[in-house]
């Protein structure tokens, strides 16, 4: 006997309901917060916008090889099946964010070492944060995403404060 299994609408993964139903399940402070994250857009548009205009004014007359944009921007996630079209837009967005923040600290980078490449004297400053988690790119047909995101939501949250 063969028992085929059924999905219901909520425990159906992302990529496989419609946006109501994604609502439905987000919290409704993910909701709230939503245009102030993506309002984030504006000046990172604008800050790629300067230091795009200004290597490509500045680099030539001292010299400086370009820094590529297309190295630090990359839009790749929307070939990924487990993700639904919401996640993919959110991918998109970070995708650019994060791309344009690189970019921006590789031209930076290119600029001190032209004008100022004297390191730092060393301090005892604070380690560096640790590198986010992240899930790798290639999985297989039956990963579920959307629990693999919980895990790392909980794990990202900050540790209880002792009421002591």
């Amino acid at each position: 006997m063969i028992i085929q299994e059924t999905h219901t609408q909520e425990s159906k993964p992302n990529h496989e309901i419609g946006l109501i139903a994604l609502w439905r399940r987000s919290r409704p402070i993910n909701i709230l917060t939503g245009p102030i994250i993506y309002s984030m857009v504006v000046p990172l548009v604008f800050l790629d916008l300067c230091v795009s205009f200004y290597q490509a004014s500045c680099f030539p007359v001292y010299n400086i090889a370009k820094v590529s944009r297309h190295d630090f921007i990359i839009f790749d996630r929307q070939e990924l099946k487990y993700l639904d079209w919401v996640s993919k837009f959110h991918c998109t967005y970070c995708a650019y964010g994060v791309g344009v923040v690189a970019f921006v600290a590789a031209v930076i980078g290119r600029t001190e070492a032209y004008f100022c490449p004297i390191k730092h004297q060393a301090r005892s400053a604070p380690p560096p944060p640790a590198a986010p988690p992240y899930i790798d790119y290639a999985q297989t047909p039956d990963f579920d995403f959307d629990a693999k995101l919980r895990e790392i939501r909980c794990d990202m949250a900050p540790a209880p404060k002792d009421s002591a």
